[in-house]
C-alpha cells in the first residue's frame, strides 16, 4: 500500500508532527507498506522513504507569508488564488498512485490556507486518494487565533467536517473539542495518539532492541529481571514458581528474565538448564520465562555491558531468590536505576539493602510471595504508568494495534 503524509514540514525540523510522520513512516516501511512524505520543508532520512519536497507548502515560505498577511486583513486575492493553484498542481502529480493520504493539521489550522483550499477542491473534483484528516490542533478553538479568521471560505473549511474524509485526534480531549467545533457525534472520530520510542529514549544496543522485539516484551505488564548464571545456589526454579503464581493472581503477562548461560566452571550446571526448561513447560511458561542464553536461532552467549544496562532499564523490578551470595551487586545496580528490588532475605542481601529492599523467606509459599509482590507491583502508580506507557504509548504498538487497522479499513471501504 502505497500512503502519502503531508505535512506543512517533516523531519529533520523539531516538532512533534514532524516526528509523528518520522516514526509513521519508519513503522510502515518495516510493516512492507510504501510510505512517502509530502512537505514544504525537510530532508531524506532512510533512503527507501522518498520525501517530496513542495516549498509552497512550508508556512514560512515568502509567498505563504505574503498571503497570509492578506488572509488575516480578510482579503482573499489573487496572490491567494495563484497559490491555490500552484498547488493543487503539484499535488495532482505528487498523489499518482496514493493509495491512501494523510494529511496532517492543514484541515484545522489556518497557517498555509492555500494548501487547506487546494485540498478542498481536490477532494469535491474528486481528484484526491482517500484521505485521512490528522488532527492535532484546531485554529477556531483557539482565542489567540480569532482575529486572523473570518467567517468565509477558505477559514469556514477549518471548522466543518469534509465529506469522506476519515478524522483522527490525538487524544479524547481533542476528539471532545473537534466534535464541538465539527457539531458532531464525537464516536466519528477516531483517537490515535503519538507515542514514544523507548530504543531511542534509553540509548538500547542492537541486542537489546532484539531482544524486545523477539521477546515480544513491548507488550508485557510488568518484566522481571533475574541477572545470574544459571547455577543452583540462584534458585531460579523458585522464581519460575513465582512467576506462575504471579501470573495467575495478578492475570496478567508478566515475563521472567534471565540473562546469563550455565555456569562454566560445574558440569553439572548444564543439567540444572535442562531441569530448569523442563519446569517451564510444566508451568506452561515457555512464552513467558525467557532464557537468554538458549533464545532463538542464535542465542547470545554473554550479555554485553550495554545491553545489561538496558536490561535494567527495560524490566520493571529484580527478583533476585539465591540461596547463597557473598555480596550482592545486582541489588546495588537495581537501586541506581531505581528499580524495586525482590530478593531472599539472606544475610548478604540483609547488608547491602537493609530495609530497603522487598526481602522474603525462601521457606514461603510461592503463592505467598507472589502476592507480596503483586500488591507492591500493581498498586504502585510508577509502575502502573511503565506498563501503560510500554503497552499504549510506544510507536511500534500504536502502528499494529491502531494506525495499521486504520489505512486498511480506509483503503478498502473506497468503492
Amino acid at each position: 500500500m502505497k500512503i502519502a503524509l503531508l505535512h506543512y514540514s517533516g523531519p529533520p525540523v523539531v516538532g512533534g508532527v514532524e516526528q509523528t510522520l518520522y516514526y509513521h513512516a519508519i513503522h510502515l516501511l518495516q510493516r512492507g507498506l510504501q510510505p512517502m512524505l509530502i512537505v514544504g520543508e525537510g530532508k531524506s532520512f532512510d533512503a527507501n522513504i522518498p520525501v517530496k519536497v513542495l516549498p509552497e507548502l512550508f508556512s514560512r515560505h515568502p509567498r505563504v507569508l505574503q498571503v497570509k498577511r492578506e488572509l488575516d486583513a480578510g482579503e482573499v486575492g489573487p496572490a491567494f488564488q495563484s497559490l491555490q493553484e500552484d498547488i493543487e498542481r503539484a499535488l495532482l502529480e505528487l498523489l499518482q498512485g496514493v493509495e491512501v493520504l494523510i494529511v496532517h493539521n492543514a484541515l484545522t489550522l489556518h497557517k498555509n490556507l492555500a494548501l487547506t483550499a487546494a485540498l478542498w477542491e481536490l477532494l469535491i473534483a474528486d481528484e484526491l486518494p482517500p484521505l485521512i484528516g490528522w488532527h492535532h490542533d484546531f485554529a477556531w478553538d483557539r482565542p489567540g487565533y480569532r482575529e486572523e479568521l473570518h467567517e468565509a471560505i477558505p477559514w469556514s473549511l477549518l471548522r466543518q467536517p469534509w465529506p469522506g474524509v476519515t478524522n483522527v485526534v490525538v487524544s479524547q480531549a481533542q476528539r471532545a473539542r473537534l466534535a464541538r467545533l465539527y457539531k458532531i457525534d464525537p464516536a466519528r472520530l477516531t483517537v490515535i495518539p503519538p507515542g514514544i520510542d523507548p530504543a531511542n529514549l534509553g540509548r538500547w544496543s542492537y541486542l537489546a532492541q532484539r531482544l524486545v522485539e523477539e521477546l515480544g516484551l513491548n507488550k508485557a505488564d510488568l518484566i522481571f529481571l533475574l541477572p545470574a548464571r544459571i547455577t543452583r545456589r540462584k534458585n531460579i526454579q523458585f522464581a519460575l514458581r513465582i512467576l506462575a503464581e504471579l501470573r495467575a493472581i495478578s492475570n496478567r503477562d508478566v515475563r521472567l528474565i534471565v540473562t546469563g548461560p550455565p555456569g562454566p566452571h560445574n558440569p553439572a550446571n548444564a543439567a540444572y538448564l535442562e531441569e530448569l526448561l523442563a519446569l517451564r513447560e510444566e508451568l506452561d511458561l515457555e512464552e513467558h520465562a525467557h532464557f537468554l542464553y538458549q533464545m532463538g536461532a542464535s542465542p547470545p552467549q554473554y550479555i554485553d555491558d550495554v545491553t545489561m544496562a538496558n536490561l535494567y532499564l527495560i524490566c520493571d523490578a529484580l527478583l533476585f531468590p539465591s540461596l547463597d551470595e557473598g555480596f550482592g551487586i545486582p541489588l546495588l545496580e537495581a537501586a541506581y536505576t531505581r528499580m524495586p528490588i525482590f530478593c531472599s532475605d539472606i544475610p548478604p542481601f540483609r547488608e547491602v539493602g537493609g530495609a530497603d529492599v522487598h526481602a522474603f523467606d525462601l521457606g514461603a509459599e510461592p503463592s505467598q510471595i507472589a502476592r507480596a509482590i503483586a500488591s507492591r507491583m500493581l498498586e504502585d502508580p510508577v509502575s502502573r504508568m511503565r506498563a501503560r506507557a510500554r503497552k499504549q504509548y510506544s510507536w511500534e504498538n500504536i502502528i499494529d494495534q491502531q494506525v495499521l487497522p486504520l489505512l486498511e479499513r480506509v483503503r478498502d471501504e473506497q468503492p
